[in-house]
């Protein structure tokens, strides 16, 4: 809030972020891989003494030279322009805190790139333990450009105790940077044996290409077996609200998680079939592009992972993702957020102003996460099921309903006006307080705690066929459901209320339908929630009347699970008899 906001309602800032930094991570640890990937190859073919080999390394430093050394310094010099055009506010902390931190970080690049630049033209006009040292004080360097910004960037998940010392090692030697460091030097040692792939598929020489597509892909398996168990060391040591939403909380990491998995699966299938077979040329080639599409989708899963386990913090507990210091929350909730905002028009909340003060609310604490009708978390979309007093009541326990979503900060008057700016703003709906009347109790407290991630036409299909009581237990187990989905923590009348609206979505006109038998009605209400005649008709299939009606006595006997039926004699006989019609038993 003490920075203007770079508006691009189309792309939002977050995911320019991302894409910027995939595309260059995942160059710039090819940068640190493939220096060991150099020397160690170069010392394969000295010590082989095999000039094809040499041949080999020679022409992958030129290739390796040109991608990391003007491609990634290019994405580098991206990545700082446009976080400090987004994120300016982080970007500041970060640079205060880590100050000679990120100093050591370009002397050790500076000398990457001096040392890479030697290795290059020197080749094979030094003799090879001088040009073996060169790759080595190159690797040396890039490795420790790599330790140094893993301690900063780690920093922004994990604190630890710096948030009480407020000390440059504590924060540095965080309690992921170990298990991140792991991480990403065998990611990086993968990555160089996949895009040794690409040098190895142009060469001329069968035999030679053959046997450095061998090579490299012996090098990333193994790499890539190593990353999976320290990645799960890196999880392990999360905080456990961060590991809460790794685990299924967030749905944008359940998303990455499956993007993680499968291009863990389809790279090591397609590493494997490089090693074994024996392809064509153009097979190779095709083998190659989806090795480097498979790699970038596991390394992506997991920076956009660790991206998103921060939320909602940009600094974890330290700053929203908005900007907003954690620490000045309370002030500002009672001074009131447009006061305390530099960049703003509108100060304070007016009848003339409330939609444009509205809007400059939703710049500077929506717009870091939301775009607006744009790709990335639309927040068109994502409101239009929501009244003005729906969204009101939302925002005022936005943090507490989904915790990856920042608290809203500033008076009532400025919740109005961002609630005001959401619905009216963007949607043209009226600015009513509605009155809510008995029978409209249900749909409004739909409204409050569902309709923001739930259409009820999206959910009308799936719950077809459900009863109340199924309607009813599910509202008390919402995370076991789906973990993403918080406890909906209302008293019993509300819950009551709620279930009453979401059944009438499939039965508005049940009164007008004809009366369902009892014993149907009592299999809905009594065994349906748990039983269904898909599953249940198989196992008492051919069973009599009188069978099934004397096991009704006796349920809790034939399985401890199940709870005695205490209906009356004649339901029980309803019941026997409904059930025996819908599984074809004899009458």
């Amino acid at each position: 809030m003490n920075y203007p906001v770079w508006y691009v309602p189309t792309f939002g800032g977050g995911l320019l972020i991302a894409l910027i930094a995939i595309v260059h991570v995942f160059v710039s640890h090819f940068a640190v891989g493939g220096g060991l990937y150099l020397v160690m190859t170069e010392w394969k073919g000295i010590r082989e003494q095999d000039q094809s080999i040499m041949a080999f390394v020679k022409k992958h430093t030129r290739f390796f030279l040109l991608l990391t050394m003007v491609f990634g310094g290019l994405t580098g010099v991206a990545i700082w322009f446009v976080i400090s055009l987004i994120h300016p506010a982080a970007t500041s902390l970060l640079i205060h805190t880590f100050v000679f931190g990120w100093a050591a970080e370009w002397v050790f690049f500076l000398v990457e790139i001096v040392a890479l630049f030697i290795y290059f033209y020197t080749f094979g006009r030094m003799d090879d333990r001088t040009h073996q040292t060169i790759g080595w004080i190159y690797f040396g360097a890039a490795w420790m450009s790599l330790f140094l910004i893993n301690g900063i960037i780690d920093f922004m998940l994990t604190p630890g105790a710096w948030l009480v010392s407020h000390d440059f090692w504590s924060g540095f030697f965080n309690p992921t940077f170990w298990p991140s460091l792991f991480f990403r030097s065998f990611m990086s040692f993968m990555l160089a044996g996949c895009y040794g792939f690409i040098t190895a598929t142009f060469l001329k020489d069968e035999q030679t290409r053959h046997k450095m597509i061998r090579y490299s892909g012996t090098w990333a398996l193994i790499s890539l077996a190593l990353s999976v168990p320290s990645g799960w060391w890196y999880i392990s040591v999360l905080p456990e609200k961060a590991r809460g939403l790794v685990a299924g909380a967030s749905p944008t990491i359940s998303r990455a998680a499956t993007v993680a998995a499968f291009s863990l699966a389809a790279l090591t299938a397609v590493v494997i079939i490089m090693i074994l077979l024996d392809p064509k040329k153009a097979r190779i080639r095709m083998l190659t592009v989806v090795a480097m599409i498979a790699a970038m989708g596991y390394m992506g899963a997991f920076e956009w992972t660790r991206e998103a386990a921060r939320r909602p913090y940009v600094i974890n507990e330290v700053m929203y993702s908005n900007g907003v210091l954690r620490q000045d929350v309370e002030r500002i909730n009672q001074e009131g957020f447009l006061k305390n905002a530099k960049w703003v028009q509108n100060k304070e909340v007016t009848q003339a102003n409330q939609l444009e003060a509205g809007r400059e609310l939703f710049l500077h604490q929506c717009f870091a996460c939301h775009t607006v009708g744009g790709f990335n978390n639309d927040i068109i979309g994502r409101t239009k099921n929501m009244s003005y007093g729906a969204m009101q009541k939302y925002l005022a326990t936005i943090h507490e309903k989904r915790y990856f979503m920042p608290p809203f900060v500033g008076n009532e008057n400025e919740l109005k006006s961002l609630a005001a700016y959401l619905a009216a703003g963007l949607h043209k709906k009226p600015l009513t307080e509605e009155v809510i009347t008995v029978g409209g109790r249900g749909k409004s407290l739909f409204e409050d705690n569902c309709a923001p991630c739930h259409a009820a036409e999206v959910l009308k299909p799936k719950m077809a066929g459900w009863s109340k009581e199924k309607i009813r237990a599910s509202l008390d187990k919402l995370p076991a459901l789906n973990p993403a989905m918080p406890d909906y923590s209302a008293p019993v009348a509300d819950k009551d209320a709620m279930t009453g609206y979401l059944h009438s979505l499939n039965n508005m006109g049940s009164a007008a339908a004809p009366p369902k038998e009892q014993g149907a009605t009592l299999f809905d209400d009594n065994c349906a929630p748990c039983h269904s005649f898909d599953v249940l008709k198989p196992k008492v299939s051919g069973w009599s009347k009188a069978k099934i009606r004397t096991s009704l006595d006796k349920l809790s006997a034939l399985n401890p699970g199940m709870p005695d039926f205490t209906g009356s004699s004649a339901e029980k006989d309803s019941l026997a008899d409904y059930m025996v019609n819908q599984t074809g038993g004899a009458k």
